[in-house]
């Protein structure tokens, strides 16, 4: 049923005293809430069942005043499935369905917080209780993800009780497009989806343009390797976006919008969809809305996993339903998009901080970052790390304080050695740059890119020219073939790094990735493939040492690559066990019971079955 501003405000008073145990923790009543993570992470993790159990127990018992309601992403994905109790703020990490039984009666019906499912440090291994009290969370400052982890993506009326809506009524009914505009300049939000261009510009440009019929596009098109933050966002509040959407129609003059997403992100799909319908059963979504001239209404696209289709004008082919191929600029999408007609596209994390800057301000904002860098950025922090999963952060926040402060460091103490930002776009950061300041032009300065957000941790144990490959073999498979310098170029530098990996390099082949990649970088059509080369350009900068010790010494300092390894037995630790020679899958390994083994090295495949069964380590 269609509702009035006044409605909207009535559901968000009487909400936001049911939600109030959420976010105030001097809340004293009887009621209690239990946050159950249902982000994609978790969901894997049995989630799900986490949450039925819980209610099944609840009702068993007939508690009264027990809420059981699933979330979004937390965010501390290495520790899921994530179980939180409100007000307390008591937080449970890896949780089972055989654990609920223990959390209703302990914590719930006696009082008593269950000591062996709290999170731990990495550290020192001690059990944390309060969610703010956690390292992760010490220095984020969450604004994308501000709901995440607060309230139900699939309630509307849970996301109205958080001031949803409160910015879209605010701009229809008190905001030019012009101020709009304005608000955003001023604000200092760029595009979080790579380039970082200014949000209020962009928008401008599609206001400016003359047109009729004008559309908005949010590109959900996540592709980069270890990337979850649209994702995330999406599951977790996905209402801020279709808001945002609905906010950039009024102020550029479209009355139409497209969410392209990928099909991999069945959860996203699912609860898009229940928050559209629902925006249009209260006539948030569709024709005149909150009694005003303005109409809008949204659909979801469908993306194949193409990951080309990031690019703009590649995923405005695709919503067209054509293949997923850059188109030549100019004109731009704010000139001629979608079927043509002026189109705005930001991406899932520009989108979610539009309704907060409405809301709080421009000058609140542009308070947050550094000078050319305004706001939060949402990583998602992976690899060699001990706190894998999403993190939010100032802009100008060091690299250091992201691994080492807020990811809890490298596991097994080991040592850092790269960190890669912007996917196959962007570039290794080595050790002497851990304190650097993530924002836009720092990273630019140094050799790498902000791109979507994916920070991938590597440690000592990973080679830099297995690295690059790895990207180039990403790159080469996902070239949708349009240009030359992409399609051939990036086939060539993959078959270069193969033959350097292999033992087969020469110093010639350092000097030819080095002219590959400048030529990829100046000729390719679309900035995927002026970009594709980054990997490689930013190890050779850092690390080449690396690439000679291939070439030249046809050795692998991190024994990643298999034809520059050479496995040894120990005869001082070999005891004859036998155990080797039996988990040798060629037969490479020779030698008697009790007597010293051998390995042939012309039949070693470098599987490392041997390492794995040796209980005396005497093969290395």
């Amino acid at each position: 049923m269609k509702k009035s501003i006044e409605e909207i405000e009535k559901i968000r008073e009487i909400k936001s005293k049911e939600l109030e145990l959420r976010t105030n923790k001097d809340f004293t009543g009887a009621r209690k809430d239990i946050l159950v993570c249902h982000g994609t992470g978790c969901t894997s993790s049995k989630s799900p069942e986490i949450l039925e159990k819980l209610k099944e127990i609840i009702k068993e018992k007939d508690l009264k005043d027990i809420n059981v309601v699933k979330v979004g992403c937390l965010g501390l994905c290495s520790k899921g499935p994530i179980v939180i109790i409100r007000p307390e703020d008591t937080f449970y990490s890896m949780v089972t369905v055989d654990d609920c039984e223990e959390i209703i009666e302990s914590h719930i019906i006696n009082g008593e917080v269950v000591q062996r499912l709290l999170c731990k440090t990495i550290d020192s291994k001690e059990a944390i209780e309060k969610l703010d009290d956690q390292p992760f969370y010490k220095k984020q400052k969450r604004i994308a993800l501000k709901n995440c982890g607060i309230i139900n993506p699939e309630d509307i009326d849970e996301y109205i009780s958080v001031d949803g809506f409160k910015a879209l009524e605010k701009v229809l009914t008190k905001m030019k497009p012009e101020e709009v505009i304005d608000e955003l300049t001023k604000s200092g939000l760029r595009g979080r989806g790579g380039a970082g261009f200014p949000t209020g510009m962009k928008w401008n440009f599609v206001l400016k343009e003359k047109g009729e019929q004008k559309y908005v596009v949010c590109n959900a098109d996540e592709g980069d390797p270890g990337a979850f933050m649209d994702r995330s966002i999406l599951e977790g509040d996905p209402h801020s976006i279709l808001e945002a959407m609905s906010i950039a129609g009024y102020t550029v003059g479209a009355n139409k919008g497209y969410i392209y997403v990928r099909a991999e992100y069945p959860i996203a799909v699912t609860r898009l969809q229940i928050a559209i319908n629902q925006e249009r059963e209260y006539g948030i979504l569709g024709e005149n809305i909150f009694g005003t001239d303005h109409s809008f209404d949204i659909e979801i696209r469908l993306g194949a996993g193409a990951f080309v289709c990031g690019e703009e004008t590649a995923l405005l082919e695709s919503v067209e339903g054509k293949r997923g191929q850059p188109r030549l600029k100019p004109p731009f999408p704010a000139n001629s998009g979608l079927w043509q007609k002026p189109t705005l596209i930001n991406n899932v994390e520009t989108y979610a901080n539009v309704t907060r800057i409405i809301n709080n301000g421009a000058d609140w904002y542009a308070g947050i970052g550094t000078e050319g860098s305004k706001g939060t950025k949402v990583f998602a922090l992976g690899g060699n790390v001990n706190n894998v999963g999403l993190v939010e952060v100032p802009m100008g926040t060091t690299l250091r304080e992201i691994i080492f402060d807020i990811g809890g460091g490298i596991p097994n103490g080991r040592k850092f050695k790269a960190a890669q930002t912007g996917g196959p776009s962007g570039g290794c950061i080595p050790e002497k740059y851990l304190d650097t300041p993530i924002d836009y032009e720092s990273l630019k300065e140094i050799g790498s890119m902000m791109g979507s957000g994916g920070l991938i941790v590597m440690d000592d144990t990973k080679c830099m020219v297995n690295l690059a490959k790895f990207y180039l073999d990403f790159t080469v498979s996902e070239s949708c073939g349009k240009c030359t310098p992409c399609r051939v170029g990036t086939k060539r530098m993959l078959e270069t790094l193969e033959k350097i990996c292999e033992g087969n390099g020469t110093e010639k082949d350092i000097e030819k990735l080095r002219t590959l990649a400048d030529n990829i970088c100046k000729a390719s059509v679309c900035g995927l493939g002026q970009t594709a080369p980054n990997p490689v350009i930013s190890t050779l900068k850092y690390f080449e040492d690396e690439y000679r010790e291939h070439v030249i010494d046809k050795s692998c300092r991190a024994k990643e690559c298999k034809n520059l390894t050479k496995i040894e037995i120990d005869p001082e630790k070999c005891k004859g066990c036998d155990l080797c020679k039996k988990a040798c899958p060629v037969g490479a390994i020779s030698g008697e019971v009790t007597k010293v083994h051998e390995i042939d090295q012309s039949k070693c495949i470098k599987c490392r079955s041997c390492l794995q069964a040796c209980p005396f380590k005497a093969i290395s």
